[in-house]
């Protein structure tokens, strides 16, 4: 069985910074793609951040400059440090695992709220 956690959600004020981590089980990790979505009340899951299995990244335009993505195979763990936190940023924060040839996992999300 495949497991994602996320933590490291919480609240900030805006401008501040948080990292939210991922751990996955039951998978080959270094064999995946990780990735983080949002989703925000009332809006659609969106994809925040995408991290290939040879490190390659890629950023929504809303995050960009200030979101990094990164992963720790030995521990696998799927990062993600977020500054300069808008309260646009809130939503719940949900990782997920892909790889070629199976199917997506989700985590069950971590609660970022941003104040203003």
């Amino acid at each position: 069985q495949v497991q994602l956690v996320e933590s490291g959600g919480g609240l900030v004020q805006a401008g501040g910074s948080l990292r939210l981590s991922c751990v996955a089980s039951g998978t080959i990790f270094r064999i995946t793609t990780m990735d983080w979505y949002r989703q925000a009340p009332g809006k659609q899951r969106e994809l925040v951040a995408t991290i290939t299995t040879i490190g390659n990244t890629n950023y929504a335009d809303a995050v960009k400059g200030r979101f990094t993505i990164s992963r720790d195979n030995a521990k696998n763990t799927a990062y993600l440090q977020m500054n300069s936190l808008k309260p646009e940023d809130t939503a719940v924060y949900y990782c997920r695992s892909s790889g070629i040839g199976t199917r997506a996992y989700w985590g069950q999300g971590t609660q970022v709220t941003v104040s203003s």
